[in-house]
């Protein structure tokens, strides 16, 4: 669930950016996998699940600055369905969650924190008990990969 959440402008990013951000947020992921599936392999099984953002999963960038966190967050999207098919044979299912509001990052004012409320459908921030339920129903499911699960009070509807 790792990620770097850093605006940059375009014209201000640097390789060294682009890629300190696909280390973090996709290249962890792979890495996470990678070692995981071997165990799984053992015990005829197992879950991996991903962590995009509500934003890569709906095929829309909002917010200008977050290019590489962008991209990175959609390429999670693709690897969890490539990891899907690579693993079922393995009985191995790999899922993905794409949280929207669920914590206001430090230094959020009041003011910023209600624009992101009222923005979404719900009314209100998720909460990090709203993705402990996304990834236990993840768990839970045995016939379910491949799929990254929104977790965002339905902000992307509006």
């Amino acid at each position: 669930m790792a990620s770097v959440y850093h605006p940059r402008p375009f014209a201000d990013m640097t390789p060294a950016d682009f890629d300190g951000s696909l280390a973090v947020d996709l290249r962890a992921a792979f890495i996470l996998a990678h070692a995981a599936a071997p165990h799984m392999r053992v015990q005829s099984g197992g879950r991996i699940i991903l962590f995009s953002d509500w934003l890569a999963r709906s095929g829309r960038p909002r917010y200008p600055g977050f290019l590489s966190y962008y991209v990175a967050k959609g390429a999670v999207i693709s690897l969890t369905e490539g990891l899907a098919l690579e693993l079922a044979a393995d009985n191995i299912l790999v899922n993905a969650v794409a949280p929207g509001p669920i914590l206001a990052p430090p230094g959020t004012s009041t003011d910023e924190h209600q624009k992101v409320a009222d923005a979404t459908p719900l009314g209100r921030w998720g909460g990090e008990d709203e993705i402990a339920k996304a990834v236990l129903g993840f768990i839970e499911q045995d016939f379910v990969t491949g799929e990254t699960f929104r977790v965002d009070g339905g902000r992307h509807v509006k």
